[in-house]
């Protein structure tokens, strides 16, 4: 196990392009990092960077305490699993796992050992004498991460590998990664553009938007306390409702709506009346429930009952916002709803740096 850092990492091509841009992060030992973000963020070829398939324009990585800009893929001893299964057709399925190590020159018992060893922890071990073509495809995928066990690495770097899976499988394959490192305590980052896999694996997430960093932090840190709107946007399903509005004395005032502030989030923006600001709304913090907090006047618009909860979209004067309520709610499309909102729970983002500026300070800090 090791653990890796890159100091002001960037990766642009002779087109000037910049892909990553100041990339500085300490990942520990043992650690399960995930890196998230929409479609050309940075996020694979960071990782691509650390595994040695792209090359570094500046900056340094270390793995294990050693620099490893210069260093070939196979000197740095970490294994990737990828999207794509990349399986050998004619090899089993214990050729396919062992095959790294044959090539290493690894004796044939230990060969045998690891990948029984590796096989019992995947439950593959009925299946070592199969081709991939009699494999289902999440079975495939424990091929792969089979094969990436066996070699013992220092790190496990994972390139949307459940991306190829239908829903179910993408579940359960979520689960056997989080109990295989529960299990092997080995350093791991893993890319995703899936929020929902993000947050249910990391133990620290590094949101990516344009080559560069937006915030690092544990899951419900977050949820909780997203430093722009992107991260509050980005991180949630259904994503965040924002509404444009301004500061009128310890209230957010908009087209169609003005909502008080809690008395500690108004004190902190009381500097700034007439501020135009963008206000941040999670879907669970409305409620029908007259006692729930602030009254928000709106107009049903799409009604989705999903059994157990029920998301409704809703119009705000020429804003919009979603809430997500009790299953058994009777709305009807194109009629008002008077909704109740939490309002410790909003947040407040400047309306020009998109900053979150309704922050006070962290429990505990």
């Amino acid at each position: 196990m090791a653990a890796i850092s890159l100091q002001q990492v960037r990766k642009f091509y002779d087109n000037g392009f910049h892909a990553v841009r100041d990339f500085s992060l300490d990942i520990g030992d043992g650690e399960f990092v995930v890196f998230v973000g929409p479609s050309g963020c940075g996020k694979s070829t960071t990782l691509r960077m650390i595994a040695g398939l792209e090359d570094i324009s500046d900056g340094l990585l270390r793995i294990g305490g050693t620099v490893v800009n210069d260093m070939e893929p196979k000197q740095r001893d970490i294994a990737m699993v990828f999207q794509s299964y990349a399986l050998y057709p004619h090899m089993t399925v214990r050729q396919n796992m062992g095959f790294a190590l044959r090539l290493d020159g690894v004796p044939k018992a230990a060969i045998a050992e690891r990948v029984d060893e590796a096989a019992r922890m995947l439950q593959l071990d009925h299946l070592l004498e199969r081709r991939p073509k009699e494999l289902s495809g999440g079975q495939r995928q424990r091929v792969a991460l089979g094969r990436a066990i066996v070699r013992k690495p220092q790190a496990f770097l994972m390139d949307e590998p459940l991306s190829n899976l239908d829903a179910k499988l993408r579940v359960e394959m979520r689960a056997s990664i989080l109990k295989l490192h529960r299990q092997l305590g080995v350093t791991t980052v893993y890319v995703t553009h899936d929020q929902v896999e993000a947050m249910t694996m990391g133990d620290r997430i590094v949101v990516m938007k344009g080559g560069e960093i937006q915030q690092v932090a544990s899951p419900m840190e977050l949820y909780d306390r997203p430093v722009n709107v992107f991260v509050g946007g980005f991180i949630g399903s259904p994503a965040m409702s924002f509404l444009e509005g301004e500061l009128r004395g310890g209230s957010v005032a908009g087209d169609g709506y003005t909502v008080r502030l809690p008395a500690g989030m108004a004190a902190r923006l009381a500097a700034w009346p007439g501020r135009a600001v963008k206000l941040g709304v999670r879907p669970e913090i409305f409620s029908l429930d007259p006692t729930a907090g602030e009254a928000l006047n709106a107009v049903v618009d799409v009604v989705e009952p999903l059994g157990a909860e029920t998301i409704v979209s809703l119009r705000v004067g020429s804003g919009s916002v979603v809430a997500r309520l009790d299953g058994h709610v009777k709305l009807v499309p194109e009629q008002p709803a008077t909704l109740y909102l939490d309002a410790e729970r909003l947040h407040v983002f400047d309306a020009a740096s998109e900053a979150n500026i309704g922050l006070g300070p962290r429990e505990g800090a």
